[in-house]
């Protein structure tokens, strides 16, 4: 992922990567938005909190999802337990403010003050649930564009929270989401900027899923340039990303709150633009779709760390809580508080696995657009390349130890398809070895997914195959 800090967020990267500590190996728990949000906010895995995709079908943001799981969520235990004021502004789950889960009225509990996105990711002509109460929003860029919006109001609660209690505020910008609309004076940057051409862009993905075989090699002219141009989008929208964070680092400078507040910049998914030729979108088990940025910077941090232990989108919440002085063994959360390796801990009793779980989406009608497909895919656009289908469902092992940086995974379909890759000798996941690896190690991998597919709160911190908890090794850089 360096390569994607060359451009849009530097400001970002100066102001919370290099003034702290960044992951190298920060990871979702589930490569898509809905699923990937609630693990952030609840610290479980999906078999856990139920949200397995973007629809209310799906549980993203039902009714059962509010009943079951958003009183629990790390901000409503910091509310609740830890006496902190709370502020939330932008995108909360895809389906939120849907008239089946109670519309913009509903006012998640936990925040103090809440500026909720109504449902999906939007630049222009959205609607924001401001404490309950609908505010529409037109197509001016100097009083609509969402990421200034957010930023803006963000500012507005730093300077009238009270002063007399701990704050914590989420703000979640859509961009780099379609559809890509860049600020104005944004407009032309990256003119030149292609997406990148790792060893694994256009190239056929032959020992993979068969969903992945699927896909059209070489793509076409036409594939390329859209996914090029949506890249470039992309980046632009970042630009406003970088700007926001600026300004709400300034703020806390200027108010003498910096040194005493942690702040942690991270995303809910990758995305993929040509490799193994898909063309766009994420979903799958690959590197690029689970992998995502995570800097902190904050007290007793010490500026330009790098550490290579595994984290998860699951761990921030246990980090926060953790931060606040709540203990994760209070909760039902899945995750581990990270806290300790920002500061002097010795990360060799830090766990050395993490589970990513997916359930694939399929129409149960053939795609008219694409009929020669027929029932059981999805998102085929463009070139009746399908993203997704009712059997890419999967479960992963993803292993980062000191003699280890493996992924393993298995297909919940007929054939229980599994692929197993040695990212150290092949980052770019070339070669599925499933079929050459020691018969030993896949067997002790299917038995710690097995374990992990089933684990809850405390058993899915217990220690993996290649746990080095009592060798004592130390490898933080």
């Amino acid at each position: 992922m360096c390569h994607f800090f060359q451009s849009p967020l530097n400001k970002t990267k100066k102001l919370i990567g290099d003034a702290g500590i960044s992951f190298t190996n920060a990871f979702v728990a589930s490569p898509l938005c809905c699923p990937s949000r609630a693990s952030i906010l609840t610290g479980k895995y999906p078999h856990n909190h139920r949200v397995i995709n973007n629809t209310i079908e799906g549980n993203c943001s039902s009714k059962a999802w509010q009943k079951s799981e958003e009183g629990q969520t790390f901000p409503a235990l910091l509310k609740a337990y830890a006496g902190y004021q709370t502020f939330f502004a932008g995108k909360y789950l895809n389906q939120y403010g849907h008239s089946d889960a109670g519309g913009v009225e509903h006012v998640p509990p936990g925040w103090s003050y809440w500026v909720g996105l109504e449902k999906n990711s939007k630049y222009y002509n959205y609607t924001l649930s401001v404490n309950g109460k609908a505010q529409k929003h037109g197509a001016n860029y100097s009083k609509d564009y969402l990421t200034d919006v957010l930023a803006n109001m963000s500012l507005d609660f730093l300077q009238y929270k009270s002063n007399y209690q701990p704050f914590f505020m989420m703000v979640s910008v859509p961009a780099p989401h379609s559809p890509w609309t860049a600020a104005p004076q944004y407009q032309d940057k990256f003119n030149t900027t292609k997406a990148p051409r790792d060893p694994n862009f256009n190239i056929h993905g032959k020992d993979k899923h068969w969903l992945i075989r699927q896909a059209k090699t070489p793509m076409t002219n036409s594939s390329v340039q859209f996914l090029d141009d949506a890249f470039r989008k992309r980046w632009r929208t970042l630009l406003s990303v970088d700007d926001l964070v600026e300004k709400i680092v300034t703020r806390l400078e200027v108010r003498g709150e910096l040194d005493n507040t942690y702040i942690f910049f991270t995303s809910d998914n990758g995305y993929h633009t040509g490799q193994f030729s898909l063309p766009l979108d994420k979903r799958q088990l690959y590197e690029f779709d689970i992998r995502v940025p995570l800097m902190v910077r904050g007290p007793n941090i010490k500026p330009n760390q790098t550490s290579q232990v595994l984290v998860a989108n699951v761990d921030l919440g246990p980090t926060v809580l953790d931060i606040a002085g709540y203990s994760v063994n209070k909760t039902q959360m899945d995750g581990m508080s990270f806290l300790p390796i920002m500061g002097k801990m010795n990360s060799s009793s830090w766990r050395t696995d993490i589970l990513v779980e997916y359930e694939g989406e399929g129409s149960n009608v053939s795609d008219p657009a694409c009929p020669l497909l027929g029932p059981g895919v999805s998102e085929c656009f463009p070139d009746c390349v399908c993203e997704d289908s009712y059997n890419n469902t999967y479960a992963c092992v993803r292993t980062v130890a000191p003699s280890a940086n493996l992924q393993y995974c298995e297909f919940d379909d007929n054939e229980v398809f599994v692929e197993v890759y040695n990212v150290t000798a092949d980052p770019y996941q070339l070669t599925n070895i499933a079929k050459t690896i020691e018969q030993e190690v896949l067997e002790k991998m299917n038995r710690r997914l097995m374990m992990l597919q089933s684990c809850s709160g405390q058993s899915c911190r217990t220690p993996g195959v290649y746990d080095s908890r009592e060798q004592g090794n130390k490898w933080v850089n």
